[in-house]
């Protein structure tokens, strides 16, 4: 495939972040091809005018061939397996190496990591810039891979770090969303707790700016939230009334390393987004418009 003017490789783009960003890119006005596993979810993305690529992103030889094209690459695979990330990371960087016209301008590429890096932190206020003291266990090598990604010398790198994400089909929050459905709301962890959050609509609106303003910034990590965190605690009580389900809430012992993670709070307060590159989350907190997200999250279910 051999793409022309100002184009970029969405990778995931059928996924809970990688579609709204896909979609955002595309209204922005930049040509985007979107990589998906699924010959049906293809056709979404042709519709929503996103160039599809049906291509495992575990095997980079069946999509790597247009990076050399391409301005920008971003990485919306997520997830948290080590390998994978670095995979893909070591694919595109060969790729721009080798292929990559002399001179050519470096090729953009986006990380996307996740606030988990912070760690459990009650006490503290942290910001882009607070040292990596310890990582939630679960994504423990997240920190050396953005570091990787974000000093680079042939790819010009950039990383964004996501709050627990929220909107549409829900993401994580899908998962207390189906069980309040059947009429229990639990979390895991302790009382106490507060959420960093962030609508998946606003992080597309990010990797927008982030891309189109990546030439001047490339080389950053920046984390992306809502201005405040949230209390887990009016979180749940809030989705007993939503959603119906008989109380009082009740919290979980973590039965594993993704548990605990989730039952992590980090009061996060970003600045270099809003300050480099303009960007301002504009969607309704998770609590405040719960009763549209959960009716969305329901609505999908029955897709």
């Amino acid at each position: 495939m051999k793409i022309y003017g100002y184009s970029l490789l969405t990778l995931s783009a059928s996924g809970f972040i990688g579609f709204p960003a896909a979609q955002a890119l595309v209204r922005a006005g930049h040509y985007v091809v979107g990589q998906t596993r699924s010959a049906e979810k293809a056709k979404q993305l042709a519709v929503e005018e996103i160039i599809p690529l049906v291509a495992d992103v575990t095997n980079p030889s069946q999509w790597i061939e247009i990076v050399k094209d391409l301005d920008a690459v971003i990485d919306c695979v997520g997830g948290d397996v080590k390998s994978l990330g670095e995979i893909i990371f070591t694919a595109v960087r060969e790729a721009a190496q080798t292929h990559r016209p002399q001179g050519a301008p470096k090729l953009t590429y986006i990380y996307t990591s996740g606030a988990w890096v912070h760690g459990d932190n009650r006490t503290d206020i942290v910001t882009d810039t607070t040292p990596i003291v310890k990582s939630a266990d679960l994504v423990a090598w997240r920190p050396e891979h953005e570091r990787q990604v974000a000093h680079d010398t042939i790819l010009n790198g950039f990383v964004i770090r996501p709050a627990l994400m929220y909107g549409r089909s829900a993401s994580i929050f899908a998962l207390f969303f189906k069980s309040a459905a059947e009429g229990k709301v639990w979390f895991p962890g302790t009382p106490g707790g507060r959420l960093a959050v962030l609508h998946t609509d606003d992080l597309a609106d990010l990797y927008v700016k982030a891309t189109e303003r990546a030439v001047l910034c490339g080389g950053l990590i920046i984390d992306a939230a809502n201005d405040t965190t949230e209390s887990t605690d009016d979180f749940l009580r809030a989705l007993v009334e939503v959603s119906g389900a008989s109380g009082p809430y009740e919290y979980t012992q973590p039965t594993n390393l993704f548990e605990v993670a989730i039952g992590t709070t980090v009061l996060l307060r970003p600045y270099l987004a809003k300050s480099l590159l303009g960007w301002q989350p504009r969607k309704p907190g998770l609590i405040d418009g719960l009763p549209v997200y959960y009716g969305a999250w329901k609505a999908h279910e029955k897709l």
